[in-house]
C-alpha cells in the first residue's frame, strides 16, 4: 500500500507519525527521533502531511514542502475532538491524520522565515514595553512611600529619575537612595530597546508594499500594518473580509439558541 496521508505529531525530540492509504487504512504509526525525521519523509512518496499549528510547525512545514509534500497546518482545537482515547502521541497523530482528510477543514497558511522574523521583533518589543511599564510602576510606588507623588507617564518618571536618582536632595536614607537610583539604567535600557525595535518595525512597514497600502487606511500606522502583514501569510485564504474578522476573533455577538 502507498502512503497518501500522514499525520505528524510534533515534539521537541521524539515525533509520532501516522500514515494511511488512499482508502484510510492504517499503514504505520511509529516514533521518529528529530534527527531522522526529514530522512524518513524523503523515503515517502509525495503525500498530504497534516500537523497542528503549534511551536516549530511552520519550520517543519517549510522543510517538508521543499520535498514536494502537501503540508497542511490545522488549529489544535480542531484536532482534539477526533482523539479517540487518552492523550498519547500515537492517538494524537492518528487524530491529525483523520482531521487533515476532512473536506470542510480549515487550514493555517505556513509562514515564511521573513514573516516569523518580523513577528519575533513584535514579540520582543511587546516584552520590552511590559518590562518598562513594570520598572516605571515600581519606581513610582517606591517614591510614593517617601512622599514623592509622580503623575502617570514614562517620560515623567524617567525625567525625575535622571534629575534626582543620584543627588542628595531627596530626603531618603543613603541605602534607599542608592537602590532607587539603580533603577535608572533599567528605564534607560528599556527606552533604548523600545526605540530600536520600533525603528526596525517601521522600516519593515515602509519597505513592504502590502503594509504601505494598509497605512493608507485611517487609523492604521506602521506598527499595525507590519503586524498584519507578518501575521497573515496570504490574504487570499479569506474569501471575504468577514472571514478575516472572524479569524482575528472580531465576531458579532451570537443570539442563536445554541441547540
Amino acid at each position: 500500500m502507498t502512503v497518501k496521508t500522514a499525520g505528524l505529531d510534533l515534539a521537541k525530540d521524539v515525533f509520532q507519525v501516522h500514515c494511511v492509504s488512499d482508502t484510510g487504512r492504517k499503514i504505520l504509526n511509529k516514533e521518529i527521533k528529530r534527527a531522522k525525521l526529514l530522512a524518513f519523509f524523503e523515503t515517502l512518496p509525495r503525500c498530504v502531511v497534516g500537523m497542528e499549528a503549534c511551536g516549530s510547525a511552520h519550520h517543519w512545514g517549510r522543510e517538508l514542502r521543499k520535498m514536494g509534500h502537501d503540508v497542511r497546518l490545522m488549529p489544535a482545537a480542531y484536532v482534539k475532538p477526533y482523539v479517540k482515547r487518552g492523550n498519547t502521541d500515537a492517538a494524537d497523530a492518528e487524530a491529525i491524520c483523520e482531521v487533515v482528510r476532512r473536506p470542510t477543514m480549515r487550514f493555517v497558511e505556513i509562514k515564511s522565515e521573513d514573516q516569523q522574523a518580523v513577528l519575533a521583533i513584535h514579540r520582543v518589543r511587546d516584552l520590552v514595553v511590559r518590562q518598562r511599564t513594570q520598572v516605571v510602576n515600581m519606581i513610582r510606588s517606591i517614591l510614593r512611600e517617601f512622599g514623592h507623588i509622580l503623575p502617570t507617564g514614562i517620560e515623567v518618571v524617567s525625567k525625575f529619575a535622571r534629575e534626582h536618582g543620584a543627588e542628595e536632595q531627596l530626603e531618603i536614607a543613603r541605602d534607599r537612595r542608592r537602590h532607587s537610583g539603580s533603577d535608572v539604567p533599567s528605564t534607560q535600557w528599556s527606552q533604548c530597546a523600545y526605540d530600536g525595535l520600533t525603528k526596525l518595525i517601521k522600516q519593515h512597514a515602509w519597505l513592504n508594499a502590502d503594509a504601505r497600502r494598509l497605512m493608507r487606511m485611517p487609523g492604521v500606522g506602521p506598527i499595525t500594518a507590519s503586524a498584519v502583514v507578518a501575521t497573515i501569510s496570504d490574504a487570499k485564504q479569506f474569501e471575504t473580509g468577514r472571514d478575516l474578522a472572524a479569524w482575528l476573533g472580531l465576531t458579532p455577538l451570537s443570539r442563536s439558541s445554541g441547540g
